[in-house]
């Protein structure tokens, strides 16, 4: 059956926009279209008299002093419009821009914006006829909120601009509305900036960034159960009394989900009385890393879903009051900080990962072959892989400089501090794919040193994650190109298909059930 979310610009979930991101039609409540309509009202009053109001009649950003003429209300808009979407660089994917779409119709549906209903209509026809706008990802400083992408959404309402193809920009707007038969919109009075004023581009890209990086925190689990078993690791430490002694959400719940995946493990009872009195950090302290960081991605998505049904438009629009007030909701600041923080944490994920890589390849630390490789010497096994995910972490550590602790001021110092909040977004996402692919590596390594201690059998999550890695990359006997071996991987880690396999293994539940 078709899912269907509902936009009323209030109850908007992470996991519904998440859908939509995906795929999943949308459709307008109706409460939220008598809360537009009255609004709307109360802005055609203003945009009949004299008085000015900002956005309405007036010019915008350090011109906001200049008045308008009445006749050229509608235009005002438009060029506003035109003038702001000079965004540059490669263009959101598919499942961001459909977030984007999705999060201005659903804060335009709050009603406090003073748009027409038709705004929101089109932009949901789009989504469910599948059009989505070409809208490059840079340009946006985070305040005067994502102002250049959200231009470039907006000249799709217009008939302007691209499509985006596979490629990048495809065919005119004009074209395709022609070709299914709907025309263009007129903008009216407010509209160019209740359109084009928001913080939806960088909520769009680190929702999705996000989302992500809780899969990622589920899967670091399955990977550190998997390296343990290969290192002849000791569960001891995961023990419940240690993690009551310090009791952090995050950690007692990674420490759970360990003891759950290595349950019943032959591998970890053939060495249970041997000397080995503890585990380096990046296995034993998994609970403290790991948790640390499901601790802080709980914080980012409590940030991210307020914002999600947040006003974020210049004035806002109170028609209960009669009243129309400029404000700052469209700054960026609580996003960038957050997902700054989203970055920095999740990074954390890849670099305990390639640790417990070198141990896994490491034949001093290990007691296994070098490199995992049968024949060392002749063949040089997984010695590259550890690099790749060294390079990989460099280029993280780069990107966690954060983003938020810059501005730069802008429109004749009218906009003196800025969020660069959409920076922070593009880092995130980028920090995220690179983590997913360390713990690619992470896994592939780990199954092939379970490969050495067979025939004993690994606990019951490892040991489905394990079946699932060997039933689409090979044991490496002896040297072939690895790089077709992490894409095979990357696939089934994008799929979720280790990770639930292994959850469904030890007893846990699927975090995407929820």
């Amino acid at each position: 059956m078709t899912t269907t979310i509902l936009l009323d610009g209030q109850s908007l979930s992470l996991e519904g926009l998440i859908a939509v991101a995906h795929g999943a039609k949308v459709s307008l409540c109706p409460d939220a279209r008598q809360r537009m309509e009255a609004s709307r009202q109360l802005v055609d009053a203003i945009a009949a008299g004299d008085e000015p109001v900002y956005g309405i009649n007036t010019g915008f950003g350090a011109l906001a002093e200049v008045a308008v003429e009445r006749e050229d209300l509608g235009r005002l808009q438009r060029n506003l419009v035109l003038s702001h979407a000079v965004g540059v660089g490669a263009p959101l994917s598919v499942a961001e821009t459909r977030a984007l779409m999705t999060l201005r119709a659903n804060v335009l549906a709050r009603g406090v914006s003073g748009v027409r209903v038709a705004l929101v209509e089109r932009l949901i026809d789009l989504l469910n006829l599948g059009i989505h706008p070409h809208i490059p990802r840079k340009g946006s400083v985070g305040a005067s909120g994502d102002l250049a992408p959200l231009a470039h959404l907006a000249m799709a309402l217009i008939g302007e601009g691209n499509i985006r193809d596979q490629t990048g920009a495809g065919e005119a707007v004009a074209d395709v509305l022609k070709r299914h038969g709907i025309i263009p919109l007129v903008l009216e009075a407010k509209e160019g900036l209740g359109l084009t004023n928001g913080t939806q581009a960088m909520l769009a890209v680190g929702a999705l960034a996000l989302h992500q990086a809780e899969q990622l925190t589920d899967l670091a689990d399955v990977a550190g159960a998997c390296s343990l078993e290969g290192l002849l690791g000791t569960v001891r430490a995961f023990d419940a009394r240690v993690m009551d002694a310090r009791p952090h959400p995050g950690q007692r719940e990674c420490a759970r989900r360990l003891r759950a995946f290595l349950a019943d493990s032959e591998v970890m009872q053939s060495h249970q009385d041997c000397g080995r009195v503890q585990d380096p950090y990046s296995l034993r302290c998994m609970p403290q890393v790991h948790g640390a960081t499901r601790q802080a991605l709980a914080h980012v998505r409590s940030v991210l879903e307020i914002e999600i049904n947040s006003a974020t438009d210049n004035p806002l629009i109170f028609s209960d009051e009669g009243d129309s007030i400029s404000g700052g909701n469209f700054h960026g600041q609580p996003l960038a900080l957050a997902l700054d923080y989203l970055a920095i944490a999740t990074a954390e994920l890849a670099n305990i990962s390639e640790r417990r890589i070198e141990q896994l390849v490491n034949p001093m630390l290990s007691g296994l072959p070098a490199f995992l490789t049968p024949e060392p010497g002749l063949n040089s096994g997984f010695m590259i892989t550890q690099v790749t995910a060294a390079a990989l972490i460099n280029e993280n550590k780069v990107l966690c400089h954060p983003a938020s602790v810059d501005s730069i001021p802008s429109s004749a110092n009218r906009e003196d501090h800025v969020s660069m909040g959409m920076t922070s977004a593009n880092k995130a996402l980028v920090v995220v794919e690179n983590v997913g692919r360390v713990l690619g590596i992470e896994l592939l390594t780990a199954a092939q040193a379970l490969d050495f201690r067979q025939p004993l059998k690994a606990g019951r999550g490892v040991q489905a994650a394990y079946e699932i890695i060997r039933g689409v990359v090979d044991h490496l006997e002896e040297d072939r190109a690895l790089a077709h071996d992490l894409e095979a991987m990357g696939d089934i880690l994008h799929s979720g298909a280790i990770r639930k396999a292994a959850e469904s293994a030890a007893g846990l539940t699927d975090r995407s059930s929820h």
